[in-house]
């Protein structure tokens, strides 16, 4: 459906994540895969949604002046926000274990933003969601960091994944947005794209 609508366009979605490009493709939509080395560094007085704000737009500018006049660009970033902390992507096993006793028996945020940028204009769009996990056992937490290597992930869990059937107690907002990807927004913005 929003395929034909968006046939003068090309899309080109600037992530590496497996997960967000498979939302795409469950969309329908055609894309282009392309990936550019950001270092994602933000300012230290950021918080919560300013981080995520910021780092979308960070991505996106790496094409700042490469856009043909068709060409729409989305990037994303997602991090949990735990104790007025961002907890991105864990460095090794041991910080994995660390950023998941932390969330264990209590609620925390996860934050995307998605930026849309064209040769004209830059939209972003933000999207929060509380997710509360049960208390986890120490070997709950390593059975899970052994046989998942969530590395890759934001506050070191994949929802859809053992750790998500089996800590997590309850969820408010949008499931995708948990998985790095708010997909009723984003398929709402490219909807009203004339």
């Amino acid at each position: 459906m929003l395929r034909s609508k968006l046939q003068k366009y090309k899309i080109i979605l600037a992530s590496g994540s497996p997960r967000r490009q498979q939302f795409f493709k469950d969309l329908e939509l055609d894309f282009e895969i392309r990936l550019k080395e950001v270092e994602e560094i933000f300012p230290p007085e950021l918080q919560a949604g300013a981080i995520t704000n910021y780092l979308a737009k960070l991505k996106a500018a790496a094409f700042e002046n490469e856009l043909k006049p068709n060409e729409i660009l989305v990037t994303s970033d997602t991090i949990v926000w735990h104790n007025n902390q961002a907890m991105g992507k864990p460095k090794d096993k041991e910080d994995a274990f660390k950023i998941l006793k932390s969330l264990s028996n209590s609620t925390h945020q996860v934050i995307t933003s998605v930026c849309f940028k064209t040769n004209l204009k830059t939209d972003l769009i933000c999207e929060t969601t509380l997710v509360t996990f049960n208390e986890l056992t120490d070997d709950e937490i390593l059975y899970y960091i052994e046989k998942y290597q969530p590395f890759d992930k934001a506050g070191s869990y994949g929802i859809q994944e053992w750790i998500g059937f089996i800590g997590v107690s309850k969820i408010e907002g949008s499931y995708a947005n948990v998985m790095g990807m708010p997909v009723d927004k984003v398929y709402k913005y490219l909807s009203t794209l004339e």
